[in-house]
Order: structure tokens, then C-alpha cells, then sequence
């Protein structure tokens, strides 16, 4: 088997040797030239970043005297190195074309330029005001005739050479032409060698970037992709025919999967839903009869519109998702009917803000971890047991809080409670709905799939307080 690299070593042989063939001859003819070009224009070279250097100066010098900010006396001790080279180089160097006398003119202005702007420097170092911008207009001035000067030494460089560029200028043309002519040939062939190799490498890869789409908009049902050269695109034309079969018998895996997940949730929720506590009933149907030998019809009619709602809502589909609203309604059911039968040795209070009350929330949740408060912690209370439901908004998620002042929890039963394996069945003697808290917990879990939805905090006598935080479903 012949490699891409293989192919392509051989091909761009060829190629490689011709075009080094052509650069060595450009670069030949062209150094000369450059050469003498480069000699020259030297001198513009460092004329113009003296210029520059000498208005930056300046502009530092000024910026120091403004603000006081010594990053401009680093800035400036750097261009003052940097000048003072350009200096040096202009000593050494001496350009053609300008005079002993103007060249010395020159580098007079700028070593005054250096010295006042190192006294501009250190009078505001000294914060002497006046001194300073003295030396500052100093500074200014020479500047300004640095850069005039500049323009005057340029035009003197340039008169000089006017004849060197023309000359330049003729062989520049017939260099140029020479060079189109040499390129062209070189490019034709290249693109001849490039033709013939891309069409052996792209034709496969573009038969497998189709099938890639298809496998994408989830077609895995057409041919399997043939490769006839003997290299690695051959190999990986194979490798995508195993990955195309591997994703198609994952994907049938995977909705299977899918499949009996779903309905091991839903018989895990089915399982969750207990029929009505006979205990719970037989307390509150005894509560009744006695309301309604004490007291007036109304009243039983109340209490027993209460128990009704509250055991309708109980026997409903714990798969379906309801609002806020309903569950809080029904914990005052609950209230109502608890407060018949303890009048005042237990209080129930709600702190509701409206604006939470059209969240969704998993059915039956609030009244069985409502009542976990009431039959664990306040029911055997003679006197002042209060139990509150709180629903507010905290940074834009709705939060429910469950507060009782009842016994309380140590933290190793607190830890127990979310440590129970998840089909741990509760024995919830009392409860109305057969729902405990672990329940409660499990399905909010499978509802909003974390594990974070609730958290209680409680205290050996102290009591219990559970918070749940709404997220979004997912």
C-alpha cells in the first residue's frame, strides 16, 4: 500500500526542485539590486524615525508635566535610549547627499533635545512648575525643528539620488517581466501536479463527507462507502463503514433503553401512590361525628367539604403536574380539618407571596410533608405547637418552606432520611395519602432530576425546617 506521503513526496518533487530553481534565480538578480537600493534608502530610513522619536519625546515629556504619571518617564527613558542610538548610527553611518555642516546642525538639536527634556523632567520630579514648562516649550520647539529639518535633509538625500532611482526603475521593469515569465511556466505545472494528486485524495473524502451528512439528518440506511485507492483514506472509508453499523445497533440499544426506562419511572411513580390511611380516616370520620353532635350543620358542613377535597386530591394521578395554587389549597384543607380537632394546642400559618403560585409542582407534595410535620413533630405537643408553609420567591426561583416547632431531628436521622435506598418502604401510620417523606423526596428527584431539590434543617426540641428550591424541569 502507497501512502499519502508517499504520493505526495513524489509529486512535489518535482515541484520543489523547479521552484527552488526559479527562487535561487530571482534571489540572485534581486540582491543586487536590493543591495544597492537598501544602502540608500538607509538614510530616509533613520531621518524619518528621528523625526518620530523627537515629536514622541515631546508628547511623553508633555504628558508628564500634565499628569504627573511616572509610566511617562519609563516611556521616555526607553525613546531616550532608542534616540541616542539613532545618533550614534548617524555619526557612524553619514548618509550621501547631505553636508558636514547640516548633518552637525542636526545632531546639535538632538542632544538639546535630550538635555531639555531630561531638565523638563527632573524640575517636575522637583515640582517646579514654571521651570518645567519652560523647558517643556523647549522641547516643543526643537522638536518641530527637528522635523523640519528632517524634510529638508530628505529633500537633499533625494536630489542626490534621483539618477540611481531612475536607473533603478529600468532594471526594476525588466526584472518584473522576467519574473512574470518565470512564474507563469512554474505556475502551470503546479497546478498540473496539483490537479492530477487532488482528485485521487478529494473524490473519496467528498463521498465520505456525504455519507457524514446523511448520518447526520439520521439516514444510516444507504450503501456502505467503497475507497479503490490503496492508501489511508482506504482505511478510513473501512473505519467509517464499522462506525456507521456501530451507531446504527447503538441507536436501536439506546431507544430500547429509553423505552424500559420510561416505564420502570413510571411504575417507580405508580409505586409511590398508596391508597387512603384507614387510621387518618377513622380519626377524622370520628372528629365529624362529633362536630356534628356540638356543634351547628355549617360547621360539620365544612369540615366534611374539607376531608372530601382533601381525599378527592389524594386519590388523584401522582404523574400529573400541577400549580402551586392547588397545593396550597389543599394544605389549607388539611389545616381547616387539624384545627377542628386541636382547636388551640396547635396553630397553622401560611406566608404565601401570589406571584409564586403558578409554578408547576409535582402532585401531592406540600400536604404529606405538611403532615410528617404534624404527626413527628407538634402532634403530641399539650399546648403551642405551630406549624408554617412559607412560599416566596429567592433571586427569581420559588422557594417552600415546612417550619414546625415541634421535637426535631438529630443530624445522623436528618442524614438517614436522604440515605434510604430509593424503593425503602415507609411506614406512615396516621398519614392521610400513605405518602412519607422519603417519597416526597424520590419524586421530586425523578421530576427535576437532581438531587439538590430539598434540604431540611432541624435540632434535637429545637424543630424542623424543609426548604424546597424550584429549578427549571428538566
Amino acid at each position: 500500500m502507497k501512502s499519502i506521503r508517499s504520493k505526495l513526496l513524489i509529486y512535489f518533487a518535482a515541484f520543489a526542485a523547479l521552484f527552488n530553481i526559479v527562487t535561487f534565480s530571482i534571489y540572485f538578480s534581486s540582491s543586487r539590486i536590493v543591495s544597492e537600493y537598501h544602502q540608500s534608502f538607509q538614510g530616509f530610513l533613520l531621518f524619518n524615525e528621528i523625526s518620530q522619536q523627537a515629536n514622541s519625546i515631546y508628547e511623553k515629556m508633555n504628558g508628564f508635566v500634565v499628569e504627573k504619571d511616572g509610566r511617562f518617564v519609563r516611556d521616555y527613558e526607553i525613546l531616550r535610549k532608542d534616540f541616542q542610538e539613532n545618533q550614534e548610527r548617524l555619526q557612524q553611518e553619514k548618509p550621501e547627499g547631505v553636508g558636514e555642516t547640516q548633518l552637525y546642525k542636526y545632531k546639535n538639536m538632538m542632544e538639546s533635545l535630550i538635555t531639555e527634556s531630561d531638565e523638563t523632567a527632573d524640575d517636575v520630579k522637583s515640582n517646579e512648575i514654571e521651570k518645567s514648562l519652560s523647558h517643556l516649550r523647549e522641547v516643543r520647539n526643537i522638536s518641530s525643528y527637528l522635523q523640519e529639518s528632517t524634510l529638508t535633509l530628505l529633500n537633499m538625500e533625494l536630489t542626490e539620488y534621483r539618477a540611481f532611482y531612475q536607473d533603478m526603475e529600468k532594471r526594476n521593469q525588466a526584472f518584473q517581466w522576467f519574473t512574470i515569465s518565470l512564474f507563469t511556466s512554474t505556475l502551470l505545472l503546479a497546478l498540473l501536479l496539483a490537479l492530477f494528486f487532488s482528485t485521487g485524495v478529494t473524490r473519496p473524502i467528498r463521498r465520505l463527507s456525504d455519507a457524514a451528512k446523511e448520518i447526520a439528518s439520521g439516514r444510516f440506511e444507504g450503501p456502505a462507502i467503497g475507497v479503490k485507492s490503496k492508501d489511508e483514506i482506504s482505511v478510513l472509508g473501512e473505519s467509517f463503514n464499522h462506525m456507521k453499523d456501530n451507531l446504527k445497533r447503538l441507536i436501536a440499544e439506546m431507544e430500547e433503553k429509553s423505552e424500559l426506562d420510561q416505564l420502570l419511572k413510571e411504575l417507580e411513580l405508580k409505586h409511590l401512590q398508596n391508597q387512603i390511611n384507614p387510621h387518618f380516616l377513622f380519626n377524622t370520620l370520628n372528629t365529624i361525628a362529633r362536630m356534628a353532635y356540638l356543634e351547628d350543620a355549617a360547621v360539620t358542613s365544612r369540615l366534611i367539604e374539607s376531608v372530601s377535597r382533601l381525599l378527592r386530591y389524594s386519590l388523584g394521578d401522582l404523574n400529573k403536574t400541577v400549580t402551586l395554587s392547588e397545593e396550597a389549597s389543599i394544605v389549607q384543607e388539611y389545616f381547616y380539618i387539624q384545627k377542628t380537632r386541636f382547636a388551640d394546642r396547635i396553630t397553622f400559618r401560611t406566608e404565601i407571596e401570589e406571584n409564586c403560585l403558578d409554578r408547576l409542582i409535582p402532585s401531592l407534595t406540600l400536604q404529606p410533608l405538611v403532615e410528617n410535620a404534624f404527626i413527628h413533630g407538634v402532634e403530641n405537643r399539650e399546648s403551642g405547637g405551630e406549624i408554617v408553609l412559607k412560599i416566596y420567591s429567592e433571586k427569581g426561583m420559588p422557594v417552600i418552606e415546612i417550619i414546625d416547632n415541634g421535637e426535631g431531628m438529630t443530624a445522623e436521622q436528618v442524614q438517614r432520611i436522604f440515605q434510604q435506598p430509593e424503593h425503602t418502604h415507609e411506614i406512615s401510620s396516621g398519614h392521610s395519602t400513605g405518602i412519607g417523606l422519603r417519597n416526597v423526596i424520590r419524586r421530586l428527584e425523578l421530576y427535576y432530576k437532581r438531587k439538590d431539590v430539598m434540604q431540611i434543617e432541624s435540632a434535637e426540641g429545637k424543630g424542623t425546617t424543609i426548604r424546597i428550591t424550584l429549578g427549571e424541569t428538566a
